[in-house]
């Protein structure tokens, strides 16, 4: 089954509205069945999968129904209760399960939420796997006898394992004496394990986005609203400011100043410092979204960039292909291949703040070492997922953009792998120019969209 034709998966999983198929409890409890008789297959022993969660309020029915169906198929359940999604993938090593199921949204608002997989390794599952889940959603629900069920654990020492696993990330002789870090852990999974890891390495924590109650994950805080972290930082005069998002595999960072430190940065960052030490192999792997500064900063190191398509398992699967080990999107997600199997926003943050101690800087001076190119992105929302990419008025606009450009910057135009949006991207030394591409070419596609959704509901 192609990757096209999925009905459900999506490039990070399925993600929807609560309520709507297929983010119902009666889907998820089915999806927990298939995916239980999937796994199980080929298990000598009794399969065991692992089940986390954020902090938002479906996160409860959602489990239970997960539960439900993994028993079900005759598979046993350990609840990890709230935790970050890399946590989870490293759980799910440690206890040598088949599986580790993600109760998450990500960024996205408390209404939506979204379940993904990761396989026996910590790594997002194959394409294949996936395929064969939605297969097996296709047949009858059945049931194992009773004395083949799967019973459920909870496992009460989830965060404290992921805790000194975090801390072993660090190198040795390596802490945080001496700096002063807010956090912002977006009212989500990381509250109560980001400021423990770092206040045990010995940094001085001041903390926000720490009082989850259902319903504020995400708002307003957290990586995709640095401005709260910004503000912060400048009140407690913190040296660094960490920003995760609601399942804590994102990080955007603040410096001293106030200033966004954005993940093309912070991957730079990263990655030069793995080459001071020598251990960093290979070439980094960007997306097409990442800024041409970065290509260009890489270059100027005598290191290459590679750009994957947009998605931290497209990242993932050029550095597994190449044994490489530093990858890195805009938005975030960073991935360091030799400490963990996934994007992990408080390890990536760890890396970085081992840089500023190791080289003495702060980080305003780190970041000066990149610089950004003009880039302007703008979401075209629809109602539902339309490919708009083959219509002639679109694919006429790109031509003109990409002629208006020339060899001064790059476009780029592409669906969103979760939500029902267009990504209008374009970048370049001139930004007025820049500015003018991608706001032409928006109210193009936005054009479209209006005129199909107009015809969808005379229909």
């Amino acid at each position: 089954m192609a990757k096209s034709t999925r009905k459900y998966f999506g490039t990070d999983g399925i993600r929807g509205t609560v309520g709507e198929p297929p983010i119902t409890p009666d889907f998820v409890m089915k999806l927990g069945w298939a995916a239980g008789r999937v796994l199980a297959r080929g298990v000598l022993s009794k399969p065991k999968v692992l089940i986390g969660k954020d902090t938002r309020v479906s996160g409860y029915m959602f489990e239970s129904a997960l539960e439900a169906g993994l028993s079900a198929a005759g598979v046993d359940i350990h609840l990890l209760g709230p935790m970050p999604t890399p946590g989870i993938a490293y759980l799910t090593r440690t206890f040598h399960a088949q599986a580790g199921i993600v109760i998450s949204a990500s960024h996205n608002g408390f209404e939506d939420n979204g379940i993904k997989f990761f396989d026996a390794t910590g790594q997002k599952l194959p394409d294949e796997v996936e395929a064969e889940i939605e297969a097996e959603l296709d047949r009858p629900f059945t049931t194992v006898m009773s004395r083949e069920l799967g019973k459920a654990h909870r496992v009460m020492d989830a965060a404290g394992r992921y805790i000194e696993f975090c801390k072993s990330t660090l190198s040795t002789g390596v802490d945080l004496s001496g700096l002063k870090i807010a956090v912002d852990c977006a009212h989500g999974a990381t509250y109560h394990v980001a400021p423990a890891v770092l206040e045990e390495l010995g940094a001085e924590v001041t903390v926000i986005g720490n009082k989850p109650d259902g319903f504020n994950i995400n708002a307003d805080v957290g990586a995709t609203a640095p401005a709260a972290l910004q503000r912060h930082v400048l009140d407690v005069g913190a040296d660094a400011g960490i920003a995760l998002d609601g399942d804590g595999d994102r990080l955007i960072m603040v410096d001293a100043d106030g200033e966004v430190v954005d993940g093309d940065e912070l991957t730079f960052i990263i990655a030069r410092h793995r080459q001071q030490l020598g251990r960093l192999r290979g070439a980094v792997v960007g997306t097409h979204m990442s800024n041409l500064g970065l290509e260009l900063a890489l270059r100027g190191i005598g290191l290459e960039l590679r750009r994957a398509n947009v998605g931290d398992r497209y990242i993932l699967e050029i550095l597994n292909q190449h044994g490489w080990t530093v990858g890195g999107e805009s938005s975030g997600h960073i991935i360091c291949l030799d400490l963990t199997t996934t994007g992990d926003g408080i390890i990536s943050g760890l890396q970085v703040l081992e840089a500023m101690i190791r080289g003495g800087q702060t980080l305003a001076t780190l970041k000066r070492g990149m610089s950004k190119l003009p880039q302007r992105l703008v979401n075209v929302r629809m109602s539902s997922k339309q490919d708009v990419m083959k219509h002639p008025l679109v694919k006429q606009a790109i031509q003109d953009a990409e002629l208006r450009l020339g060899e001064r910057g790059r476009l780029l135009l592409r669906p969103s792998g979760t939500e029902p949006l267009v990504r209008v991207m374009a970048e370049g030394h001139d930004a007025a120019l820049i500015d003018d591409v991608v706001r032409r070419l928006a109210d193009v596609v936005r054009d479209v969209v209006n005129a199909s959704d107009s015809r969808s509901c005379a229909a």
